[in-house]
């Protein structure tokens, strides 16, 4: 079944949600090393290795923004430090969007999956363990993480097949977009899921169903499905994708509701939300020894 975990309470004061422009007020240190993950300026990861002896667990994080150009890696930066703090490595992904040259389909996505797949080339320099990694991301970046461990499901007709995609034990979806067919049908972001997929689920109903993580389950492993208690426009498709999860019959997704949070609030290491991402990620890595 799918486990609610409600951390609310009592009844909250009003408080002003964090937006996106204040995203840019979160920023960290520079990461252990930003490593090219392909030719292309915007195909590089930013590895953060905690100062632990190794072998590490990593979080692969994709970071949000609606797909757009407009919102780049830099506003992780807390989040990944925080991480690498904790004792978790991190391998956070750049990627192109719609208005970068390459971005949309199915460059978006081939990134995503291209810059997944270079852990193996870095792990052994780095003491990462690749029988421990967690797929994480926020909004955008949580639909990304969602179809990371999704990936075995892509056919083979589709330019995103990969033959042995990186095996990702646990995901922590942080306010995933994970419906694309809701998303494009709402028009949300300037109908940017019509420019990132090129057309409508009628038009292009392949790419839809290689990519959209309510259309590849079940996904099967743990899932920690993480949303905002008063993010009215994202917290639903997340409440959404765990209650079709549990229809499906996938036993190990969970619903993590932040009451303190809306759509930002969860990646800021410094918010009261913190504590309950930072327990999910914890949570994922204990579960990728029970997958081995």
């Amino acid at each position: 079944m799918v486990l609610l975990v409600l951390c609310r309470t009592q009844a909250l004061p009003a408080q002003r949600l964090m937006t996106a422009a204040d995203l840019g007020a979160l920023t960290a240190g520079p990461p252990t090393a930003t490593i090219p993950y392909g030719p292309e300026p915007l195909q590089f990861g930013k590895l953060r290795v905690p100062k632990t002896p190794g072998p590490h667990p990593v979080v692969v994080f994709v970071h949000g923004g609606c797909w757009l150009s407009a919102y780049d890696i830099a506003h992780v930066g807390a989040l990944e430090q925080a991480l690498a703090d904790s004792g978790i490595a991190v391998w956070s992904l750049e990627y192109r969007r719609v208005g970068d040259a390459g971005g949309g389909w199915p460059g978006t996505f081939a990134d995503i999956a291209r810059g997944t797949d270079y852990l193996r080339e870095i792990a052994d320099r780095y003491q990462l363990d690749l029988h421990r990694v967690v797929a994480s991301g926020h909004s955008a970046g949580g639909a990304a993480a969602l179809w990371l461990a999704a990936r075995v499901k892509v056919p083979s007709t589709s330019p995103l097949f990969a033959n042995a995609p990186l095996p990702i034990q646990a995901v922590v979806a942080l306010a995933p977009a994970a419906d694309f067919d809701a998303l494009q049908a709402s028009g949300v972001c300037g109908n940017v899921v019509t420019k990132v997929m090129g057309g409508t689920p009628t038009e292009v109903p392949d790419r839809y169903a290689a990519v959209s993580p309510m259309r590849l389950m079940p996904i099967g492993g743990p899932q920690w499905i993480v949303v905002g208690a008063q993010d009215a426009v994202w917290g639903p498709g997340g409440r959404a994708y765990a209650s079709r999860a549990r229809d499906r019959g996938e036993a190990n997704v969970q619903l993590v509701d932040l009451p303190q949070s809306g759509h930002f609030e969860m990646i800021n290491p410094a918010t009261s939300s913190w504590s309950a991402v930072i327990a999910a990620v914890r949570a994922g890595i204990a579960a990728t020894s029970t997958r081995r």
